[in-house]
């Protein structure tokens, strides 16, 4: 059955329907996706409560992140082909080099649709073949957090060997930072305030974790481990963080900022910034160009993404968005086609 789960009426996890959807035929230069697996983003859950654009139009359907397989294509389309497994990129129209205000406003699930749907058209000129190795619900987590990663690392950061990540949780894009950060041959301090989440951030790799609950001025505790402090810190809490990560990053280092779990708006330390010339980015996921490179990274590497767990069906949307405000998941939370 063709469906889709949209926010209707209001905001709110309760605003959630799931009704018929009817994917159409592609058009011209479009190809039609029959998704299998979706993941979901902390993104998806401001969407869904109202909180990441409250002017957002209604009806809506949320999430950006999904695999599946090309079912049909419309005239003109040679880049991808009946059977190919792909993923739309998180914003298709963003092809490669700087994006421009309508390549952001492409970004799948706000401001407009998203793929919490069975089978949807798109172009497809945004969409991007998976590495072979991995599994639906492994490769519907690499639009939106491994592509954010690697930007941040690479193309944004050109991190080095030998050089020092600090990376804020084991959520979804902190995940995949550390295990390209591993990946680069470089060391990688992960916080955690639970030692099970630490201990297997030990085992993908992370060479120290710090329990933030035990010591909250972890970034002066980073500084220790690491003498001059940390060439990159990975931000995804905002402004309840900031403030650490500009202690534990070194003089002339990066702090990428990507996520607001922490709260959006605080006082920033500008003085900091400016006497230790400290640069401080904001990282908008990536081109599709970007998830290209990074796809041919991870399958050179053989590198598999961290799941959560907990596996949920399409369905199950709204217990899997509880899951992710919980704070209860490592890695990504996915669903998958049942």
């Amino acid at each position: 059955m063709n469906e889709a789960w949209r926010i209707e009426g209001g905001f709110g996890p309760d605003k959630l329907a799931r009704g018929p959807h009817d994917p159409g035929e592609p058009g011209p230069g479009e190809a039609r996706v029959r998704f299998t697996a979706w993941s979901l983003n902390y993104r998806d859950a401001l969407i869904v409560a109202g909180l990441y654009n409250p002017k957002q139009k209604l009806p809506l359907v949320p999430l950006s992140d999904a695999a599946g397989v090309v079912d049909a294509v419309g005239p003109g389309v040679t880049r991808v082909a009946v059977g190919d497994r792909v993923c739309p990129a998180f914003a298709p129209a963003w092809i490669d080099g700087r994006p421009s205000a309508e390549d952001m406003r492409s970004a799948l699930g706000s401001p407009g649709d998203g793929v919490a749907m069975r089978a949807r058209c798109l172009p497809a000129s945004g969409l991007v073949r998976v590495p072979a190795h991995l599994s639906d619900r492994e490769a519907a987590s690499l639009p939106c957090a491994a592509t954010t990663a690697w930007n941040a690392l690479f193309e944004l950061g050109a991190i080095k060997p030998g050089e020092t990540v600090l990376v804020q949780g084991t959520g979804g894009v902190s995940s995949f930072a550390l295990q390209f950060a591993v990946m680069a041959g470089a060391r990688v301090i992960v916080t955690s305030g639970s030692p099970e989440k630490a201990a297997r951030a030990r085992a993908l790799g992370a060479f120290e974790t710090i329990d933030y609950r035990k010591e909250p001025r972890w970034g002066e505790r980073a500084r220790e481990l690491t003498g001059e402090g940390v060439e990159h810190v990975i931000e995804v809490g905002g402004a309840g963080t900031i403030d650490q990560s500009l202690r534990a990053v070194r003089a002339g280092g990066t702090v990428s900022v990507i996520g607001v779990l922490a709260g959006p708006a605080g006082p920033v330390p500008l003085t900091r910034i400016l006497m230790t010339g400290v640069r401080l980015q904001g990282v908008f996921v990536g081109s599709r160009a970007m998830f290209e490179r990074m796809n041919r990274a991870i399958e050179a590497a053989a590198l598999r993404p961290v799941i959560d767990e907990r596996a949920f069906g399409f369905e199950e949307l709204p217990a899997a968005l509880a899951r992710m405000q919980a704070g209860a998941h490592q890695g990504k939370i996915t669903l998958g086609a049942s």
